[in-house]
């Protein structure tokens, strides 16, 4: 089988992180965000990955290359020369994503983490006889998005809603899609979104059906998601694979703490916290609700809460960071700081405090 990620453009609303690397390698959950994606379409026996992209394809693929031989799978690119929406992408892989085998493939969106079921997509898919099949999750307020109508017994797709003023229903699209090749060829070669253009013609055919997920699901393509996200893939950690959690009398909570990393006395830890490679976190430190990317230094008696700290950065002695702080690649907060949901652009040295939530150049 193979698959598409739409990795897309400049993950704008994730910077200053993307300004050192494309938005599918920023770490999550210490590894690049597509990596999760990737290692569960290997599970299910995918054996090609086709990244649509349009920006910087080669910083992807140099990265990439040492997981393809990693994990026994091919991983190539198709890069766009203008944006083509949701849809194009698919025409211009059309060659790398058919191979006379008559198989569905997958579509996913790069910004998506959840837990991937894709063994239970491929058999609701073929149960259903769908020619394209779209995963759905159910949200608390669906006027907020596209809400897609189902019936409830067979899965099938009624119709989609755009942002509903009345109730209709409180399923979304989550971005994870199975087609049947026949897809492609309702898709031109042009700017096309796959959500409006696509999938109601599918739907006014009776071939798209749609299976609910199970299990969390998020969009962490911007700071407050992505940490929102950290902890339910923590709490599905918790669940599935409590093994690979820290545990400790300085661990409070879900924390996730990379082998590499080196934590000091008398520190507490989490809830909902990632200390990513080769990390150093001194003596009484208190993190909780956030991520420590690689190489990051948190020096004595410092205390970080719901933020981010880029790879390479160090938050110096008695700092406090807090309040959606994201601090770039290679940012140095001096001691006794305070950063209230300070965005620090990469290489930068913070020497006072930031009292209010402020983009520092």
């Amino acid at each position: 089988m193979k698959a598409l990620i739409l990795v897309g453009g400049f993950g704008t609303r994730l910077r200053p992180l993307t300004l050192s690397v494309p938005k599918p390698l920023v770490d999550f959950a210490n590894k690049p965000m597509i990596l999760h994606q990737i290692e569960a379409l290997k599970e299910v026996g995918v054996t090609e990955v086709v990244l649509a992209i349009n920006y910087q394809p080669e910083v992807m693929l140099n990265f990439l290359k040492d997981f393809e031989s990693k994990l026994g799978i091919k991983i190539t690119c198709s890069q766009e020369t203008e944006p083509l929406g949701t849809a194009g992408p698919l025409a211009l892989a059309r060659d790398k994503l058919i191979d006379g085998s008559g198989d569905p493939f997958f579509v996913l969106n790069s910004d998506v983490i959840s837990e991937y079921p894709f063994a239970e997509l491929i058999r609701f898919h073929k149960s259903r006889g769908s020619e394209a099949t779209i995963m759905v999750t159910k949200v608390e307020e669906p006027s907020k998005y596209g809400v897609v109508v189902v019936e409830e017994e067979t899965g099938k797709v009624d119709r989609f809603v755009e942002k509903p003023r009345i109730f209709v229903g409180n399923k979304i699209n989550a971005g994870i899609y199975l087609l049947n090749p026949s897809v492609l060829d309702r898709i031109e070669l042009k700017p096309t979104s796959i959500e409006k253009e696509v999938f109601p013609k599918i739907a006014a055919d009776g071939k798209l059906h749609a299976m609910v997920l199970p299990g969390f699901w998020m969009d962490i393509g911007q700071p407050k998601d992505y940490i929102t996200g950290l902890r339910l893939y923590l709490e599905a950690t918790r669940r599935r694979k409590p093994y690979k959690l820290a545990v400790g009398p300085h661990i409070v909570g879900n924390v996730l703490v990379h082998e590499t990393a080196v934590i000091g006395e008398g520190c507490l830890i989490g809830p909902d916290v990632a200390i990513g490679p080769g990390c150093v976190v001194e003596d009484g430190v208190r993190l909780s609700r956030c991520t420590v990317m690689r190489a990051a230094r948190i020096k004595k008696h410092s205390c970080i809460s719901g933020s981010i700290i880029g790879w390479h950065s160090t938050v110096g002695q008695w700092a406090r960071v807090e309040n959606m702080t994201i601090l770039g690649e290679d940012v140095h907060v001096c001691d006794e700081v305070y950063s209230n949901g300070g965005v620090v652009l990469p290489h930068k040295e913070i020497k006072s405090s930031i009292l209010n939530p402020a983009i520092v150049m």
